[in-house]
């Protein structure tokens, strides 16, 4: 039981930071569909790095990629007001493609020294709860949820709009950006193509079973570690195929997105905003 617990929360650490960073840029109004390609960019980046200097400036240039990929969502979805979800499925595929050419000549290379995993996930489970205490226990949290919630009062009222959809765009980036650091420097030091395996996009489903709310996505992220650990361990000891152990992590998140049609998004999440209008 011990193990299982343990096994859950580590593979969980990568999709809760990655939801934690899909949460906070939604929170402001703003859809993240790139959270897949930022993911494997900063998976790669971060590899690369450590391979020439540490882990720890790797762990930094995974988060700076993030950031950057943010920043990038942000041009076109904040200030070229383009459809969020075009642009963010553009960040994804882009960032898939770019990450799995440059990386080549870095596949079955290893990592001598990889980061031990136990404090990234812990460092994971605190930023969930300052997470919650920035949304529902500062200013600065409430005027993120009012930017998401209703733009127009927010600039009415001086806050500015635009600059909060950036800056949670970049600290969600860099949240996704640490969860891509997490694949390939911890839970498995090396860098493969498509080492992400779809963990982007069962974060933006975590994020809509969790409501928006952090403290459950702590939950969903540990659940889905659960199952993801448990498909291994079934498997040969119950006469079903592999494929379907395989599948079961998604096929449940698809379960429950399908029977949560109450949960109730941001009002204004992904209405670009244009003063005046």
């Amino acid at each position: 039981m011990e193990e299982a617990l343990l096994r859950a929360v580590l593979f969980g650490t990568p999709l809760l930071l990655a939801a934690l960073g899909a949460l906070l840029a939604e929170r402001s109004g703003v859809v993240n569909l790139g959270v897949e390609g930022i993911m494997a960019l900063s998976a790669l980046a971060a590899f690369a790095v450590a391979l020439d200097a540490s882990p720890y400036w790797g762990l930094l240039a995974g988060v700076g990629v993030g950031v950057l990929g943010g920043l990038f969502l942000g041009v076109f979805a904040v200030t070229l007001r383009a459809n969020p979800f075009v642009a963010g499925l553009a960040v994804a595929a882009m960032g898939l493609g770019a990450s799995g050419l440059l990386g080549k000549r870095y596949e079955g290379m290893p990592l001598d020294t990889p980061l031990p995993e136990g404090p990234l996930a812990l460092v994971a489970f605190l930023l969930a709860l300052l997470l919650h205490y920035f949304l529902y226990g500062s200013r600065l949290g409430l005027y993120l949820r009012s930017v998401g919630e209703n733009p127009k009062a927010a600039d009415l009222f001086g806050v500015s709009v635009e600059g909060v959809r950036y800056r949670a765009l970049a600290l969600g980036g860099g949240l996704i950006g640490l969860a891509g650091a997490y694949l390939s420097l911890a839970y498995r030091p090396s860098w493969t193509d498509g080492m992400t395996a779809g963990l982007g996009w069962v974060a933006i489903a975590l994020v809509i079973l969790a409501a928006w709310e952090p403290l459950r996505v702590v939950l969903g992220a540990y659940l889905f570690g659960l199952l993801f650990f448990l498909q291994f361990r079934l498997q040969g000891s119950v006469p079903i195929p592999s494929e379907a152990f395989a599948a079961m992590p998604y096929l449940l998140v698809i379960l429950v997105l399908a029977l949560s049609g109450r949960s109730r998004a941001p009002k204004a999440l992904g209405q670009p905003f244009e003063r005046g209008r």
